[in-house]
């Protein structure tokens, strides 16, 4: 049976409430604080083992997708106003998204653009709400840059590259050193795979050891290793990134083992995470609001982290 968005939103409380008691069951503290907000009258039926006030707490989603229609006659913008629904229900206030074009192969400058597109209608339609990452292959050379400042006079905010090209590749050089000179964020995506199966479907995605290559050459770079949790050994690319402080862990994907952020934090610090769904939504918020962190940690991970990084752009 197909759910949509919508109907699943009507449970959106409950579904983070049996996600927090899951991971609740392995913490005294955390049985205590969900004791006494039930005492307290705070915590609404379905949220044990939430913390209070979890939906008005401040979240930026770092790396999300839209897929707003462009030029088209009585265009459908339903999942677009979905998408900005969950966030409401959720209590996330800005939105950071990108189009990837997920195909093996590289596609044309144009195919590229009509993708950009659809973000900056999505951008102008809820200019408060939806933030946007400019997609582009390196391969399309000059006018990849070209792309990007186009994309950043529209007002979006970094790049996003997905997996034709390894980020060891020398064709990045040039959207890397672009992103350098504007002083812009630069979401990869990326997974260490060891099925063959996966890596003969992605043979170039790129994980933590080719990042950590980025980062050794260009120690100013802003780099965010996309969706730790999106498949393959994610305890292993958490441990690759101890001695890289410009790399920094979104917590998306829709794998939701317990103690993965906690993880992350012991690995590599609170103040490298940033919260990110990648459409995941409920269980992207869910496995921030489960984690046993201090009050100032969740705050820095939920958008403070993400707003220092976005502080430091060139306008």
């Amino acid at each position: 049976m197909k759910t949509n968005r919508r109907d699943f939103l009507k449970c959106a409380g409950t579904g983070l409430g049996a996600l927090g008691l899951a991971t609740v069951a392995q913490g005294q503290t955390a049985k205590g604080a969900a004791a006494t907000a039930r005492a307290s009258g705070q915590m609404r039926a379905g949220e044990v083992g939430l913390p209070t006030g979890w939906r008005t707490m401040r979240k930026f989603d770092a790396h999300n997708h839209v897929f707003a229609p462009v030029n088209r006659p009585n265009a459908d913008w339903s999942e677009v106003e979905a998408m900005i629904e969950a966030a409401d229900s959720l209590g996330i206030a800005k939105l950071l998204c990108s189009k990837p074009i997920t195909a093996g192969a590289m596609v044309g400058i144009e195919t590229v653009r009509d993708a950009n597109d659809a973000v900056i209608a999505a951008m102008k339609r809820y200019p408060a709400r939806v933030a946007g990452y400019c997609f582009v292959q390196p391969g399309n050379g000059a006018a990849a840059l070209d792309e990007i400042e186009r994309c950043l006079a529209a007002g979006m905010i970094g790049v996003k590259l997905y997996n034709q090209f390894k980020f060891t590749d020398p064709v990045l050089v040039p959207i890397v050193e672009k992103c350098l000179q504007r002083k812009i964020l630069f979401l990869g995506h990326s997974g260490h795979v060891t099925d063959a199966r996966t890596q003969q479907a992605q043979p170039k995605i790129s994980d933590t050891a080719d990042f950590c290559v980025l980062a050794r050459r260009y120690p100013e770079l802003m780099l965010i290793l996309g969706h730790i949790q999106g498949g393959g050994d994610w305890e292993w690319s958490i441990k690759g990134l101890r001695d890289f402080p410009n790399i920094y862990v979104d917590t998306s994907g829709s794998v939701l083992e317990a103690d993965a952020i906690g993880r992350c934090v012991r690995e590599v610090g609170a103040g490298r995470i940033l919260f990110a769904t990648d459409q995941t939504m409920e269980g992207g918020v869910g496995k921030i609001l489960s984690a046993e962190l201090t009050a100032e940690q969740r705050e820095n991970i939920f958008w403070r982290n993400l707003q220092r990084l976005l502080d430091r752009r060139t306008p």
